[in-house]
């Protein structure tokens, strides 16, 4: 078992070293015109201004939270609790200063080739992606060599996932009412071009992109990771049954730390073949990799797992949960690419007006559900069948498993986007502006498949949680003739759907403020429009941030004190489900919001290539009204859901000993 944990560690540490190779690799590349240079700056210092603000509120929560489990369950799970909110808050930092300055550099290389550009956007995404995954398993190796207590962990997953929830919900506020703003003045109203530096709203659009895709998306599947983990490692120390054998404790806490360690491996050989690979396809080659990763896992687990056990029973469910990953990202890009029918089905909507273009859109997202759902539910049944719940949790690691090339894909999208942007506003020409579009293109779709592989992942992560949790709170079942399980079955529906209304209402506050700025500088500054005076971007800057960190407070503690309520009055049974309730509810409605969201953004995207009227056509200001309507679906409510739904059910299993 300690050479296995040996292992873990070593691993982690190898991908933070990764990542810093990777680090000091796009350090070196040339960061373009001073022009260029002088835009990233300030999306750089926008992003590193609102994530300092940010961490201030949560150094205040997470001091305020650790107090609380010191005296109520014990001062290790508090320790825990604040190693856990630290490495998530780290991983996202690290991040979102790569992220924000190799925008530039980006733009700067596809003059040369769109290939060049691709690997500086991908290495930058790879940093965050080896830190993650890095800081994740060693928090997790660490503590569990120190203390050799699994419950003691859950306090680590929580820290992890609090960080998670304001990281995604705060960011998320941030860059929708920034984008919703500068569309809908600049695009709509002034018929200016995206990414104008005539806007006030760009240069807080464009840190938006970092805040919410970068930084949340970072701490979002940094949660999902260290609590697959700890999941399977708790189950484990309890000692499960695998085709009809106990399985010894060393060996079942000790395989998902293996497993993790194969993954950061597989990730790592995937990375450098994506940097070889040749061709100019920037889709091909990103899936060369990610594809990679996942053959390499799958045969070297196999090895492993026939290792450890003499038996193939927990290989087979392991890989339903890496194959339904697969499945689910393959799914996400049919339904948001615009290669694809659904997309373009939206966009042709468009022609005849905004209403008939959401209308399609919430269609194609209600439809998208079909495929998660029963990738997911096969996967629960596979998994089942061939390892029991363990099984299940055994799953979840598997899907996880090369989240450092997953994600890696995934942070590559708000570079390219940035990169996208500063071709236009330094003035880099139309064959510049085209390579960065495609890269920016292929980004939109590797961001989507990032939320959909997200959202997946939380599914089986908070069912392999719930299953913990039963098992903690020594519930035999759960009874839904109960009056009191039915109430919390109910409520647990209910809460995606409040959350979901609170981050949106929160976005189309602060929107109608970034609207009204927006609009008051084009009609106070003069000469903006024509070029002649600069506009105050750090006021759109401020009113962004303010706006998030005010309107993140109350969807946060509701997802925080919710489970606490619940089980403390309706008890543990009920709590269980709540969490059930709050499970099927939550994925749904967050496959749906991502995925329309992000086939809204793409049909928009579609017409702008010069299809159905192209640009300033009527079609294209229908798809922008969409494209609005989708930013804080698939950007703030619908990844945000994903935490929502994991945070609970860690919340529940470190106050289990309560509800008994």
């Amino acid at each position: 078992m300690l050479n296995t944990i040996y292992f873990a560690l070593g691993t982690a540490v190898l991908a933070l070293l990764f990542a810093v190779y990777m680090l000091f690799k796009v350090k070196k590349v040339n960061s373009g015109t001073p022009l260029m240079q002088e835009i990233s700056n300030h999306i750089h210092e926008g992003a590193m201004a609102f994530l300092d603000k940010e961490y201030r509120t949560l150094i205040v929560f997470a001091i305020s939270v650790s107090i609380i489990l010191y005296f109520v369950i014990n001062q290790l799970t508090a320790v825990a609790f604040l190693v856990g909110a630290f490495l998530s808050a780290l991983a996202g930092n690290i991040g979102m200063r790569i992220a924000t300055t190799s925008n530039s550099k980006t733009a700067n290389l596809a003059k040369k080739s769109i290939k060049e550009g691709l690997m500086v956007a991908f290495s930058s995404g790879a940093v965050m992606g080896m830190s993650v995954v890095g800081l994740g398993l060693l928090g997790v190796s660490a503590l569990y060599l120190l203390l050799k207590d699994t419950s003691i962990l859950f306090g680590f997953g929580f820290g992890a996932s609090s960080i998670a929830l304001f990281a995604r919900v705060g960011g998320g506020i941030y860059t929708k009412s920034a984008d919703v703003g500068a569309d809908l003045v600049g695009k709509i109203e002034a018929g200016i071009p995206e990414d104008d530096p005539r806007n006030p709203a760009v240069i807080a659009d464009n840190v938006g992109d970092n805040v919410g895709d970068v930084a949340g998306m970072g701490a979002d599947l940094f949660e999902s990771y260290v609590d697959s983990i700890i999941a399977t490692m708790a189950l484990g120390a309890i000692g499960m049954s695998v085709a009809g054998k106990v399985l010894a404790p060393n060996l079942a806490i000790s395989l998902p730390l293996a497993l993790s360690g194969i993954g950061i491996l597989s990730a790592i050989i995937g990375s450098f073949i994506i940097h070889f690979s040749k061709g100019r396809n920037p889709s091909k080659i990103l899936n060369n990799g990610i594809f990679s990763s996942a053959i390499i896992m799958g045969a070297s687990s196999f090895f492993l797992i026939y290792y450890f056990f003499g038996s193939l029973s927990i290989f087979w469910a392991m890989l339903s949960g890496l194959i339904t990953g697969i499945v689910i990202g393959l799914s996400t890009e049919y339904y948001t690419s615009d290669s694809y029918k659904p997309t373009q089905t939206i966009a042709k909507s468009a022609e005849t007006g905004a209403a008939t273009d959401l209308i399609t859109g919430l269609s194609v997202g209600m439809l998208s559900t079909v495929i998660p759902v029963l990738a997911v539910g096969t996967a629960i049944l596979l998994a089942y069948y061939f390892a029991g719940i363990y099984g299940i949790a055994i799953s979840a690691v598997g899907m996880l498993s090369t989240l450092g090339i997953t994600l890696a894909t995934d942070t590559y999208g708000p570079v390219a986007d940035n990169a996208a942007g500063i071709a236009e506003m330094a003035h880099l020409g139309p064959r510049v502006r085209k390579r960065t579009e495609s890269l920016d293109a292929v980004g939109n779709t590797t961001a989507a498949i990032g939320k959909g592989f997200a959202i997946g992942s939380a599914a089986l992560t908070a069912l392999a949680l719930l299953f913990t949790y039963s098992k903690v709170a020594n519930l035999q079942g759960i009874n839904i003739s109960s009056p009191s399980v039915m109430v919390g079955l109910l409520i647990g529906g209910l809460l995606p759907f409040v959350f979901s209304a609170l981050t949106m209402s929160a976005v189309g506050k602060a929107a109608m403020k970034m609207v009204d700025e927006v609009r008051r500088q084009f009609r106070e500054i003069k000469g903006l429009m024509e070029g002649k005076a600069k506009a105050d971007y750090k006021r759109c800057i401020h009113i962004s941030t303010g706006a998030a960190l005010k309107q993140m407070i109350a969807p946060s503690l509701l997802a925080v004190i919710s489970p606490i309520v619940v089980g403390y009055v309706l008890g543990a049974e009920a709590l269980g489900a709540m969490l059930a309730g709050a499970l099927v509810s939550g994925f749904l409605l967050a496959v749906l919001m991502a995925n329309a969201g992000g086939a809204w953004d793409n049909a928009k995207k579609y017409i702008e290539k010069g299809n159905l009227g192209g640009k300033g056509s009527f079609a294209h200001k229908s798809a922008i009204v969409g494209d609005t309507v989708g930013d804080p679906f698939k950007d703030t409510s619908g990844p945000s859901l994903n935490i929502l739904i994991k945070l609970m059910s860690i919340i529940a299993l470190v106050f289990a000993s309560l509800f008994v």
